[in-house]
């Protein structure tokens, strides 16, 4: 079903580490607004849409978020790689330290863990459409605060990228839903 491609969807090459950071960036991987529930949200919906149409969008669309949390945990991992403990405790991330070490785990930047609670799936293809153009434009929200937070180059690029992405999805799931209502889906 899925061919993987070993690169990223967007070259990521950060240079400096910068914790506090990568503790906001990771909301973008496990929070509510997230890449990893905008890929289950999109996989598991594609079942209930009414069309192959519809199904290959979503499946599109799910696959290309999970690139997108392969994006971020990437930035998470460039901007924490070789952090001393004091840099740890000093980011606020000791917490997350206790629990994973240095690995990477999906929260938000609070450090509330991902939930499937986080995404909606009700059968119902404009209910999980109007769903999923709403989830597009919070990240996108998300994304254009995460890039007011810094002025590291390295970090504009892939955000603004993704940024970007949430954007197109947006109009992909827009015009699916047009397409729906015109159809008397309703």
């Amino acid at each position: 079903m899925w061919k993987y491609e070993k690169k990223l969807q967007f070259p990521i090459d950060i240079k400096r580490k910068d914790l506090k950071m990568a503790k906001n960036i990771i909301t973008q991987l496990g929070g509510p607004n997230g890449e990893l529930g905008a890929s289950l949200r999109y996989l598991n919906q594609r079942y209930t849409m009414p069309d192959n149409k519809g199904k290959a969008l979503l499946t599109d669309i799910a696959t290309e978020e999970l690139g997108h949390a392969e994006m971020i945990s990437t930035m998470i991992y460039q901007l924490t790689k070789g952090a001393s403990l004091e840099e740890i405790k000093e980011a606020g991330l000791e917490g997350m330290y206790t629990e994973h070490g240095y690995a990477i785990y999906p929260s938000d930047a609070n450090g509330v863990p991902f939930s499937a609670m986080t995404f909606a799936v009700t059968g119902d293809p404009l209910a999980d459409l109007s769903e999923d153009m709403a989830a597009e434009q919070k990240a996108r929200a998300t994304y254009e605060n995460l890039i007011n937070l810094t002025n590291d180059p390295d970090l504009l690029a892939p955000l603004s990228f993704l940024r970007q992405r949430e954007v197109v999805h947006y109009q992909r799931f827009k015009e699916l839903f047009d397409e729906y209502v015109e159809k008397g889906l309703q």
